[in-house]
């Protein structure tokens, strides 16, 4: 059908849709048309499988291949019409590089056999034993399927989770002001709904994490980047950033951040509580990563007395991204809102799943499991480490605890160049971009240390970031 050039400095994927576009274009492949089968394609042109599902994929985006089930992929009948409405192949064939885009493609590719830019933790590091006791202890007890539960979510996990809370990061609140939500995503959701109106500033981590912002734009807010430093926040921006904007809120994880896996000391802690109450904006503490940490220090739930904070937590890092409860703290005349919203948005959350989680985590097991899920990934922050120093790599902040390690490479200024090429060969990156406020061109990028530890996948990465150094003239 035509060529393809693996020397040239454009990706394999996008040769593949400017072939397939032109073909379309000059009606060689007619509406309607059957195209090769992804393996057939992959066979004929020597290139892997994953290249040819990106292009495809991408073709189905722009809507001109449509997938019709098990039958395979046909020129959408309407294509001349979508090939009208771009204005250049190139602008066509080029990937737009958001959160929502992130999160399509992070989902969807399951086929991968690397995805160190991904945001969970692999199989076998889940409490596997310990949720298949839930569920036999679950399944085993009488079950109540007329009901729709508690709409703050199970008592018994609601009361346990707040006795731990107090127990290991000193926060002080009953069950009464922690309402259990379908995962952290759910109560980040909630607060933004209920603090937040269309037209208000709230200041959130810069780079930060992808899916709240969304969630705040789609409020309606107007999003302000507070700069992530290895050592916490840039208070001195910050208090620049207040006294011009008049936020309405600061959505923030102090510690275990996203992506930079930094940590905000004590005294920072106590001067942000005290810029909230001064300037009266409220404070939602996204703790997601709280089990991961080695020695747990105090954060702002915990010194504020859940008065300005409202609290966000979750067990689905820990035990299962498929489980999905989450957690919220919050004074009661706020929870009593969220609680509100809670029901008119989606009623109550699954208390079988909740009975579920709470039989795992009163197992005794549980606290090795965490422990050693710590130790896997303070092994790995390591191995991965060594890996990024010999390549060239410069780490934001050095660290042993949580899921990620922000870097970049002094020779490559847009780590989104490197996504094409690390798909090709099955590799799925987390590019600094997608994290960044401003979503301009930035040479940083995340991995996640529990799916960066094959030394094949370094092989691999190796060729991918030795291309890219050599073209920025290195």
């Amino acid at each position: 059908m035509f060529e393809l050039h693996p020397d040239s400095p454009t990706p394999l994927v996008n040769q593949i849709i400017d072939g397939l576009r032109e073909l379309i274009d000059n009606q060689t492949l007619k509406p309607g048309a059957k195209v090769p089968s992804i393996r057939a394609f992959a066979a004929s042109y020597s290139v892997s499988t994953f290249t040819v599902v990106e292009a495809y994929d991408r073709l189905v985006a722009q809507g001109l291949l449509v997938s019709r089930g098990n039958a395979g992929f046909f020129v959408n009948r309407a294509a001349g019409e979508m090939l009208d409405r771009h204005t250049t192949e190139a602008d066509a064939s080029r990937p737009m590089f958001n959160s929502e885009w992130y999160l399509q493609q992070i989902f969807e590719i399951r086929q991968l056999p690397y995805k160190p830019g991904c945001g969970w933790l692999p199989n076998d590091w889940m409490y596997e034993d310990g949720l298949r006791r839930g569920l036999r202890q679950v399944a085993g007890s009488p079950l109540e399927l007329s009901g729709y539960g508690d709409p703050m979510g199970l008592m018994e996990l609601r009361t346990l989770t707040a006795q731990n809370l107090q127990q290991e990061l000193s926060i002080v609140a009953n069950p009464a002001q922690l309402m259990l939500t379908h995962g952290a995503s759910q109560a980040l959701d909630l607060a933004a709904r209920t603090l937040v109106r269309p037209g208000d500033v709230v200041l959130v981590d810069d780079p930060g994490y992808p899916n709240l912002m969304s969630i705040l734009r789609t409020q309606g807010a107007t999003l302000v980047g507070v700069p992530r430093t290895p050592a916490g926040y840039d208070l001195n921006q910050l208090e620049q950033l207040l006294t011009h904007h008049r936020p309405t809120a600061f959505f923030t994880q102090p510690h275990l951040h996203s992506p930079t896996c930094s940590r905000t000391p004590l005294p920072q802690l106590h001067r942000l509580l005290q810029l909230a109450s001064q300037h009266g904006f409220r404070l939602v503490e996204n703790n997601l990563y709280a089990d991961m940490v080695t020695e747990p220090q105090p954060c702002l739930a915990s010194l504020d007395h859940l008065q300005q904070v409202v609290y966000v937590g979750s067990y689905s890092k820990s035990i299962s991204p498929n489980v999905r409860v989450g957690y919220m703290l919050a004074n009661p005349e706020l929870m009593q809102k969220l609680l509100h919203l809670k029901m008119r948005s989606g009623l109550t959350t699954s208390q079988v799943m909740e009975r579920v989680v709470y039989a795992a985590i009163i197992d005794g097991r549980w606290r090795k499991h965490l422990k050693r899920l710590r130790q896997r990934l303070a092994e790995a922050h390591q191995e991965v480490g060594r890996h990024l120093h010999r390549l060239g790599f410069e780490l934001f902040t050095e660290s042993d605890e949580g899921m990620y390690i922000w870097t970049r490479h002094p020779a490559i200024p847009d780590s989104a160049a490197l996504l094409d090429d690390a798909l090709e060969k099955g590799i799925m990156l987390g590019p600094g971009q997608l994290f960044m406020v401003d979503a301009k061109a930035t040479g940083w990028m995340r991995f996640n240390v529990a799916f960066s530890t094959d030394p094949a996948m370094w092989e691999l990465l190796e060729k991918v970031f030795v291309k890219h150094v050599r073209r920025g003239g290195m």
